[in-house]
């Protein structure tokens, strides 16, 4: 059963994937305050390219790669920190303590965590939850559910699906 206000979208290409993200930054600068992104999805399905196409709207130049070793890399934009965290090395939620993950959470901060699975009760609850799979054998590209947690994390789903209805798949 899908939750309310879920959506699924079918990306076919690491370019759409890209369109998908400047969607995303779009629909999180029309909200107020901190902003949580958690993402989902096996090794390879397209969590940093999403990642990238946020931080491009944000005018983030350069390659943009999982800070799967330094865990939290911070980016300072125009009116908003975004913070890029990558927790697949966690073995423990309480790992995450030390990282001072809620510190980070000021302002417009917009943290974007991939694999929140692995730091489970020891991370604040993301307002949008997006897991990206692959749709199946024979079958190209991802299918990305967004999932809202929050009222915001609701207003960005819909910004999103009216931004790109070509990507929708199937909606609850």
């Amino acid at each position: 059963m899908r939750e309310p206000g879920t959506e699924i979208l079918s990306v076919g290409s690491a370019e759409q994937m890209q369109v998908l993200g400047r969607a995303i930054a779009a629909a999180v600068d029309a909200t107020d305050g901190t902003f949580i992104v958690a993402l989902e999805g096996e090794l390879g399905a397209g969590k940093t390219t999403l990642v990238g196409g946020i931080l491009r709207s944000y005018g983030v130049t350069g390659p943009v790669r999982s800070p799967t070793y330094t865990l939290i890399e911070p980016y300072e934009t125009a009116g908003r920190s975004i913070y890029h965290l990558d927790l697949y090395r966690l073995n423990d939620p309480d790992e995450v303590e030390p990282l001072g993950v809620r510190d980070l959470l000021t302002g417009s901060a917009l943290l974007l965590i991939e694999w929140p699975s692995r730091a489970a009760g020891s991370i604040p609850a993301a307002d949008l939850w997006i897991d990206i799979a692959y749709p199946g054998a024979g079958t190209e590209g991802r299918e990305v559910r967004l999932t809202p947690h929050s009222l915001n994390g609701a207003s960005v789903v819909r910004h999103i699906v009216a931004a790109i209805p070509e990507l929708r798949l199937l909606s609850s």
